[in-house]
């Protein structure tokens, strides 16, 4: 496993993401948020574990934590299909500008969210949005759940297959279920 960018060309900047070495760090990570939220993208349906489809994954770790999930691209039908409601869904670009925004209050109109999640976006546009970010938000804390290392998050999962990748997925739901 590697804490490299993905990507040869992302480069990062002074600061560079802390590795989630195990998946119970991002647990305890988004326990201690008052307001975390998870942006899922397009990816979601096109990245298959271990004969599932990483939708699915994200729908029951949805469900186990509680964390409001906001939809980009198309994605949004897929999870109706499955019977899950998103909290909002708007594309990647707008959802990035708004957490840039102090005075947003979020799609639940209760303040802004302290914890973002992203899952499944495009690399490049994922990497442009966590550099946004952590420029002009950086009180913000951002975590990747991808199986590719992100340098412009606070926290990424290092680079990994997916097997490694499905198991962290698990771990992470199973902690939330157990209430551990």
């Amino acid at each position: 496993m590697s804490c490299e960018p993905w990507q040869c060309a992302e480069v990062a900047a002074t600061k560079k993401a802390m590795s989630i070495t195990k998946p119970e760090v991002a647990v305890s990570l988004i326990k201690r948020a008052a307001r975390p939220i998870l942006i899922v993208g397009s990816g979601a349906v096109e990245r298959e574990l271990e004969g599932r489809l990483l939708i699915d994954y994200l729908i029951d770790f949805a469900h186990a934590s509680k964390v409001p999930v906001v939809a980009t691209a198309h994605i949004v039908g897929e999870f109706m299909k499955r019977g899950f409601k998103p909290s909002g869904f708007m594309s990647a670009m707008d959802i990035g500008n708004r957490l840039v925004d102090p005075s947003w209050m979020g799609l639940d109109g209760k303040g802004p969210y302290d914890v973002v999640l992203f899952v499944a976006l495009p690399y490049y546009m994922e990497a442009y949005i966590l550099s946004g970010l952590m420029h002009f938000a950086p009180k913000l804390k951002t975590i990747t759940l991808d199986n590719a290392f992100h340098p412009h998050a606070s926290w990424s999962f290092p680079n990994s297959n997916v097997k490694v990748w499905s198991e962290n997925l698990k771990v992470m739901t199973s902690k939330f279920e157990g209430g551990q």
